[in-house]
């Protein structure tokens, strides 16, 4: 039976890159004409996708899905865990929830997950050439290392080659690469084949001599040295530099960066008009005076907005809702604009609290999550967004909460919300939104600058590929896929 060669990136840190340095690979292989697919065996992030079979599975691999030209499957990220607290999480195997577990608890209980794992890589295995895997934060953690199932202990399960990366940027990258060698037992010393510099700016050639006195130290080559790159691919989770405050543009689209915010690259579309900030508000001096205001999905809906409520956030919605601003909720953010939300059951800790009161109906969790896709035409819309009716629309509902309506979009005055992750990517639903945020301004909207959000995907993916392949040595690359450990 056929099976796949496989190649892993791990890293020094988190944050180090390998997610774009992955989906990098994989649209390389696929230029070249392998058939190539993501893999990662055990992902934390709260930006989570729900694939055509309504499953759940993490963001990362689901853009490296798109890179390698694949529909997104449950097979290349068998487990997620969504952080639901500081030392505990929501697990999720094979694209549905078993349940929330402590940290410590989970530690005992992954190595179950083994037999998981091995399936869902040996399925993508047999019908593929080429598997890139993704490693999560670093192998060099030797208090985790005796029960890893997502770095080296995968690696040796799988024989992979492993190539490691460090983050020039954050400094020290020589110490990250050397020091994480050193911690590694000599077999697993063995199958680090090379190393990689990420997100350098400047001369290479500045770095020749430190790259010599790695190779001594480390004895393998360096792979290349990959510049610091500005393409805009959805990032893995909040570490992104994109949740930042801002300047404000022409056009002001407030997103509130709650503490537990999940999938805020629904709202990347938004940043793409000349004119608009996007910008992601975490405290009430940031606040200002935007033209829309968002409240985000979250993975801790009730204690966010208790958070919201303690910062004065809440209130300053409220203002602006009553001044006639636009607020448009999505998950868990539509959730808070209701009555009340009840969770009997502790799905996300117990407790129920009063909403912001924008909407009248009331959410309560129950311990089944609806994990689906959805389509159809917007409808039964007035006031400034009277103009998406009649819209196509394409996303994923993905929460725990049932708030009594069907409505793909519901509208209260100038409130509105919605259930459905990826909503304003589809069918210039965001170029309809700014051109009605600009009309309400007495402005000009230019509207021959339309925006088609899978195809500058796909050319973003195109530009990641052409600057990792520059910057990599491609033959050595191929001959550690081919040659494994």
């Amino acid at each position: 039976m056929k099976k796949a060669k496989p190649i892993m990136i791990q890293g020094t840190m988190s944050n180090a890159g390998k997610s774009l340095l992955c989906a990098a690979l994989c649209r390389i292989f696929k230029q070249d004409g392998y058939r190539v697919a993501p893999f990662k065996s055990q992902n934390m992030a709260l930006n989570s996708f729900i694939t055509e079979d309504g499953l759940e599975m993490g963001r990362a691999q689901v853009v490296q899905a798109e890179a390698a030209g694949l529909s997104p499957s449950v097979l290349m990220n068998p487990i997620l865990l969504k952080p639901t607290t500081d030392v505990g999480s929501q697990v999720i195997v094979c694209g549905k929830a078993i349940g929330n577990m402590r940290a410590a608890d989970y530690f005992k209980y992954k190595k179950q997950l083994v037999p998981t794992i091995m399936e869902a890589y040996d399925a993508l295995a047999a019908e593929n050439d080429v598997i890139v895997i993704e490693g999560a934060g670093s192998p060099a953690e030797i208090n985790l290392k005796a029960d890893d199932i997502v770095n080296m202990g995968l690696a040796k399960m799988v024989r992979a080659p492993v190539l490691l990366v460090g983050d020039i940027d954050r400094g020290g990258v020589f110490a990250q690469l050397y020091g994480t060698v050193a911690l590694l037992s000599e077999e697993e010393r063995k199958m680090v084949k090379a190393t990689l510099i990420n997100k350098f700016r400047g001369d290479v050639s500045i770095l020749a001599p430190g790259l010599d006195m790695l190779y001594d130290l480390v004895k393998v080559p360096c792979a290349g040295v990959v510049p610091y790159l500005h393409v805009e691919i959805d990032d893995e989770d909040s570490l992104s530099e994109r949740l930042r405050a801002g300047a404000r543009g022409q056009i002001d689209v407030a997103v509130i960066s709650l503490p537990h915010i999940s999938n805020f690259t629904d709202f990347s579309p938004f940043s793409h008009f000349s004119g608009v900030s996007l910008r992601y508000i975490k405290r009430l001096s940031d606040f200002g005076a935007p033209d829309l205001v968002i409240l985000p999905g979250t993975k801790s809906t009730i204690a966010d907005l208790k958070w919201m409520r303690q910062s004065g956030l809440e209130a300053e919605v409220l203002k602006a809702a009553a001044r006639g601003v636009p607020v448009f909720g999505i998950c868990g953010g539509f959730q808070m604009l209701g009555k009340r939300i009840s969770d009997p059951q502790a799905v996300e800790g117990g407790g129920e609290i009063c909403g912001m009161g924008l909407f009248p109906f009331e959410t309560v969790f129950g311990a089944e999550k609806t994990r689906t896709q959805t389509a159809g035409t917007l409808s039964g819309l007035d006031g400034i967004f009277a103009d998406l009716c009649g819209r196509r629309y394409r996303g994923y509902e993905i929460h725990m909460g049932q708030s009594g309506t069907q409505t793909a979009v519901l509208q209260n005055g100038n409130v509105y919300g919605s259930y459905i992750h990826g909503l304003f990517d589809e069918d210039g639903i965001a170029a309809c939104m700014v051109e009605a945020l600009y009309r309400a301004r007495g402005l000009t909207f230019d509207a021959s600058a339309g925006f088609d959000a899978r195809a500058f995907r796909e050319s973003q993916y195109d530009e990641l590929a052409s600057a990792v392949r520059a910057a990599l040595d491609m033959d050595m690359i191929y001959s550690i896929l081919e040659g494994g450990v």
